[in-house]
């Protein structure tokens, strides 16, 4: 179970990186000490729900760790919890980008503070505190229904069956993107757009329209609306899930 399992990464399994590892395993978490070359994260980073990143003094990640790192992070979505000396945690801090890193320790470790940090990461992973948030909107509640089935397991979905519906949800709530069906009654997609956009609450919210029509000027009718992006709703889940999550890394 990804939600409950963390590697704890370093130069060398010295006697700290044992205790780091021995305290989170005490209160049920799976946990184990990966050494930090990129063959070794290579072999590990697929199952791990957390990173605990441990410096010595001086002891920086190679460049090429780093590097790997952060790609795979991104990929994953996962985070990381850095500890070491004030100094090189600055360093490494330039190189990492803040979403990546949930906390920061310094040297020597509070490890009753760490381990109430590892547990209530890995709660909130648990329960989907961490994953992207999707607002579908589709007049059509069988598509509705059928996008919501292909992104629950990796979003957090919610559901408009009407622009104005999502219009006024989004007055209470936010997002990280919306899916917008184009055709829609009484109130269209581009209408929603236009509403979005003129409204500073809601104008920073991407938007990717969902359209049945594929023919030449019609995606250019959705195109000329400069949307972040379409789909058509021929889409398979696979390709849809593949495109979303190129989307959010690429709008980190």
């Amino acid at each position: 179970m990804l939600d409950n399992r963390m590697i704890v990464v370093g130069a060398k399994e010295s006697f700290i990186v044992r205790v780091l590892v021995s305290k989170a395993q005490g209160v049920g978490i799976e946990c184990e000490f990966v050494p930090c070359t990129v063959n070794d994260l290579n072999k590990k980073l697929d199952t791990a729900g957390l990173i605990t990143l441990y410096m010595d003094e001086n002891d920086l990640p190679p460049e090429d760790v780093i590097h790997y790192l952060i790609d795979k992070m991104e990929e994953k979505e996962l985070q990381m919890i850095l500890i070491g000396e004030q100094i090189d945690l600055q360093r490494l801090s330039e190189h990492i980008p803040q979403d990546l890193i949930y906390s920061v320790f310094s040297r020597p470790v509070d490890n009753a503070k760490y381990l109430a940090t590892v547990t209530d990461y890995l709660r909130k992973s648990s329960l989907g505190e961490f994953r992207k948030s999707i607002l579908v909107v589709d007049d059509d509640p069988n598509y509705l229904g059928l996008v919501r089935e292909w992104l629950k397991d990796s979003y957090k979905v919610f559901m408009a069956n009407s622009g104005l519906q999502a219009i006024k949800w989004l007055g209470k709530n936010s997002v990280d993107l919306i899916l917008l069906d184009h055709e829609m009654p009484v109130t269209s997609g581009p209408q929603v757009l236009e509403m979005l956009r003129s409204d500073e609450e809601t104008k920073g919210i991407p938007v990717m329209f969902l359209t049945g029509k594929s023919d030449k000027e019609s995606v250019m009718a959705v195109v000329a609306l400069k949307p972040e992006g379409y789909f058509l709703k021929t889409i398979q889940k696979d390709e849809l899930l593949e495109k979303l999550k190129e989307f959010f890394i690429l709008h980190k």
